[in-house]
């Protein structure tokens, strides 16, 4: 006999998921629709530019106006034309299911322009100043502390800054930094393996939940890589990457090079897993974390207080996962607010965590600390830094 309730039901879920991705490629279009916009708006204000400028110079600065204006004309209109991709052709349903979700859309694409260049100092290589001082305060219990003011590269008090810890699943920032700068396309697929989940459970990992055969987006494996700390989806985003966990392990030296911290850091995997040979200093994540939060999709996955997986054959609803550390601090006085932020903890370096605020008067800080003996008290220095130590 049928379970009609049991079809019926399954006939909802089937509607439900083609909503969720109706809306979510409606939202998609959206975004490229303002990037557009944004491009047009660049390119009227060039030419207004260049029209002023001729009145006020005449026929001679036309000419050679109308040549440089005319270069930058095409390379925003190249920009507009290659965002748009195949979606150029709207399906109005799409967007009308879409409009509820509009406006907070728009506030997001709105933020992520102001922030998009960030007001940092240049380089990789913070300093202390005859200002700095010794992070020793009896509220801050942690081993190792740091402070560094992004805005002058400069560190505002430390201690233990450049000695030797193993940064545990702190690790997997400069994993997802690497990843970012290689991925193109968010939504390919890749399909877990079996040694992707036989490694994630021999070594004990945190995991998203990801099993044997399923196939992933991209974008799951960044953000199930930083929310839960998964050792599943760091694996397989590696292998996505570059191949092999190993192959990726070298890109990721290979960028601590680029930044100058080879001489004091150097990684064996892209987990965080304890390995003699697998160290830095809490210093060395600091730069690690500016790299991060300057690299867009880095940072837009490091911002993200929760996220749900794609519906799969073996998770249909997705996976709900999230950044507790964020949404443990979102509520405690920092001066500000704790923008990104990843935790890590390994036997040998105890809690630690590395995060990055902006603060209520318009400042931009990193606080990176280790060797704190619980998660919360791991949260609870970083507010202590924040409050005792920023403008």
């Amino acid at each position: 006999m049928r379970d009609y309730d049991a079809e019926e039901q399954l006939r909802q879920k089937k509607r439900e998921r083609q909503r969720m991705e109706n809306r979510r490629r409606a939202r998609e279009r959206q975004r490229r629709k303002r990037r557009m916009l944004m491009a047009a708006t660049g390119t009227a204000a060039v030419v207004l530019l260049a029209l002023g400028i001729w009145l006020m110079t005449g026929r001679t600065g036309k000419a050679k106006l109308s040549e440089d204006s005319g270069e930058t004309m095409q390379e925003q209109t190249t920009t507009s034309v290659s965002d748009t991709g195949d979606d150029a052709g709207d399906n109005s349903q799409d967007v009308e299911q879409a409009s509820g979700e509009e406006d907070q859309e728009a506030e997001e694409t709105e933020a992520s322009v102001q922030t998009s260049s960030m007001p940092f100092a240049a380089g990789y290589d913070a300093k202390e100043t005859d200002s700095t001082t010794y992070l020793g305060s009896d509220s801050v219990q942690s081993g190792y502390a740091l402070l560094v003011d992004l805005d002058d590269n400069t560190i505002v008090s430390q201690k233990g800054a450049y000695d030797r810890i193993s940064p545990a699943s702190m690790t997997k920032i400069l994993t997802v930094l690497v990843a970012a700068e290689h991925v193109t396309d968010l939504d390919d697929t890749f399909t877990i393996t079996k040694e992707i989940t036989d490694f994630s459970y021999s070594h004990d990992c945190s995991a998203v939940g990801f099993l044997d055969e399923e196939t992933v987006t991209v974008r799951d494996l960044l953000y199930g890589t930083i929310l839960p700390s998964g050792g599943d989806a760091a694996a397989g985003l590696a292998c996505y990457v570059a191949g092999s966990m190993d192959a990726f392990v070298d890109m990721m030296n290979e960028k601590l090079a680029e930044h100058g911290l080879s001489d004091t850091a150097h990684f064996t995997n892209c987990v965080g897993l304890y390995d003699e040979n697998h160290y830095c200093s809490i210093y060395d994540m600091a730069m690690i974390l500016k790299a991060a939060v300057e690299n867009d999709l880095a940072r837009e996955v490091l911002t993200a207080h929760t996220y749900t997986t794609s519906a799969t054959e073996q998770h249909p609803e997705g996976i709900t996962i999230s950044n507790w550390f964020l949404r443990r601090i979102e509520d405690k006085d920092t001066k500000g607010t704790v923008v990104c932020a990843k935790t890590g903890f390994v036997a040998q370096s105890g809690n630690c965590a590395a995060s990055y605020e902006e603060t209520d008067s318009g400042k931009h800080y990193i606080c990176v600390t280790a060797n704190a003996h619980s998660s919360w008290r791991c949260i609870y220095d970083h507010v202590a830094v924040y409050q005792e130590y920023t403008n």
